[in-house]
């Protein structure tokens, strides 16, 4: 029963210090910060540094859908997509900016901004088609403008 006790320990100590490790590494390779003009539009997705696979999956789903949905848009930098870590000085700064102070994914073009974290964090994972249509939806109505 003690040899158990022991080797549960052990797994759980491991799994911790890899997603720890694992947190590290992604927060390094966040984008820097981009100026926007008030043509563009910008998706960000603030989170902090420690993450549930929802987090994941809205910030994953989102930026797939922007990619797929707006190619074009994408590539020349009229739409962007940028995941800040509000647990660091630069997501923290932006975050500010925009009153937010946990995982939010917003739309912004000038001062039209969109809220959609809640149907991020609930058809990102079990209905992505649904969280698509949300993102089109929301993006469409900035395009036309």
């Amino acid at each position: 029963m003690k040899k158990i006790t022991i080797i549960l320990l052990a797994v759980l100590l491991f799994a911790g210090i890899s997603c720890k490790q694992q947190t590290a590494q992604q927060t390094t390779q966040q984008q820097p910060v981009v100026a926007v003009s008030e043509n563009d539009i910008e998706v960000y997705y603030f989170h902090m540094t420690t993450r549930c696979v929802t987090c994941r999956a809205v910030e994953a789903e989102a930026r797939k859908n922007i990619e797929m949905l707006y190619p074009e848009q994408f590539n020349s930098g009229k739409i962007t997509f940028t995941a800040l870590n509000i647990d660091e000085e630069s997501g923290k700064f932006v975050g500010d900016q925009f009153g937010i102070s946990g995982q939010t994914l917003l739309i912004v073009k000038g001062d039209k901004k969109f809220n959609i974290t809640s149907e991020g964090f609930m058809y990102a994972e079990g209905k992505p088609e649904k969280f698509q249509s949300v993102i089109r939806q929301k993006i469409d109505s900035l395009l036309v403008e």
